[in-house]
C-alpha cells in the first residue's frame, strides 16, 4: 500500500497525536501524517510531531487554549468541510486521543452532513502517559476498582457542572483533564463532598516530554500547590489512593522539578 492509498480525496481522518512523544505516535498514526496533503492541527500537538509532517502537506494551526482560541470550533468545522469538499486528502490531528475531550463528535457530524468519510485513528491519552511516567496503575486490585476521567474545563465564571458525590470515591481513580484553573474548586467540591483531605494528589504537566514536571500533593492542598506548579502547561492532575505508588525517583522527568510536599498522613 502506497502512503496515499490510506486517505482518499476528500477522507478525513482524525488521528491521535497522543501526549507529545513521538515515539508513542501509533505506527498507523504516523502513516497517515505523512499520506496527508493538509493537516490540521491543535495547539497541543507538540513540536516533535508537526517535524513529522511531509514538506508537501500544508499546515494549518487551529489551536486552542483555555482563554486564547486562534478558531472556534465552528470556524474549524466549516475549514474541515472546505477541505473535504475540495477533494483534499485530510489528517486533523488532535493532542492524545480524538475520542477523549477532544470536540470530535462536532467534526464528524459537520463533516458527515456532506457526505465525507470520517475514520479515527485512537492516540495515547494524557491520562495513560502521566501514570506510566509516574510508574503507577490507574486501576489497582483492592485500592482502586474503577477509574473516572473528566474534564474540569467550563465558562469562564461558571461553577462546574459535575456530580460531586460520584466523583468523591476513596475507592477510584479519578483522572481531571483541563483542571489547572478548576483546581481550588476541585479541591473544595470533592472535600465537601466526603473525599479525605489527605487524599492523594498527583500534578503532572508536559507529560511524557523532556520538560516532564510531576509534583506529589494532597487533596486540600491542592489550590497551593498548583498554582505555584502548574503555571501555563498543559496539566492533568490524578486524585486517588493510586498516587501513592508513583515512583518518582525513576520519572522521566527533570529531578530537581519533582517534590513531595503536604505528606500522606
Amino acid at each position: 500500500m502506497q502512503p496515499n492509498d490510506l486517505i482518499a480525496p476528500g477522507d478525513v481522518w482524525l488521528v491521535g497525536a497522543g501526549p507529545g512523544d513521538p515515539d508513542l505516535l501509533t505506527r498507523k498514526a504516523e502513516r497517515l501524517i505523512r499520506a496527508a496533503d493538509i493537516i490540521f492541527y491543535d495547539a497541543l500537538v507538540g513540536q516533535g510531531i508537526l517535524d513529522l509532517i511531509p514538506d508537501h502537506a500544508e499546515q494549518v494551526s487551529v489551536g486552542k487554549r483555555s482563554g486564547r482560541h486562534s478558531k472556534d470550533q465552528q470556524t474549524i468545522d466549516e475549514m474541515l468541510v472546505a477541505a473535504a469538499l475540495a477533494g483534499r486528502r485530510i489528517v486533523r490531528l488532535k493532542g492524545g486521543d480524538p475520542a477523549m475531550f477532544a470536540r470530535a463528535t462536532e467534526e464528524t457530524t459537520a463533516l458527515r452532513a456532506i457526505g465525507a468519510r470520517v475514520r479515527i485513528c485512537p492516540g495515547v491519552t494524557a491520562a495513560s502517559a502521566v501514570a506510566a511516567s509516574a510508574g503507577v496503575s490507574l486501576s489497582l486490585r483492592g485500592i482502586a476498582r474503577r477509574v473516572q476521567f473528566i474534564t474540569a474545563h467550563s465558562q469562564r465564571g461558571q461553577a462546574l457542572d459535575l456530580d460531586w458525590d460520584a466523583l468523591a470515591d476513596s475507592a477510584c481513580t479519578l483522572a481531571v483533564y483541563m483542571g489547572r484553573e478548576a483546581a481550588p474548586e476541585l479541591s473544595r467540591a470533592l472535600i465537601a463532598a466526603g473525599l479525605p483531605g489527605s487524599t492523594p494528589v498527583l500534578v503532572a504537566c508536559d507529560a511524557s516530554l523532556p520538560q516532564e514536571k510531576m509534583l506529589r500533593t494532597r487533596l486540600d492542598l491542592l489550590p497551593l500547590v498548583i498554582a505555584s506548579f502548574a503555571e501555563d502547561r498543559p496539566t492533568l492532575i490524578l486524585i486517588g489512593e493510586v498516587v501513592t505508588q508513583a515512583d518518582l525517583v525513576t520519572s522521566t522527568g527533570a529531578m530537581g522539578d519533582i517534590r513531595l510536599m503536604g505528606g500522606f498522613a
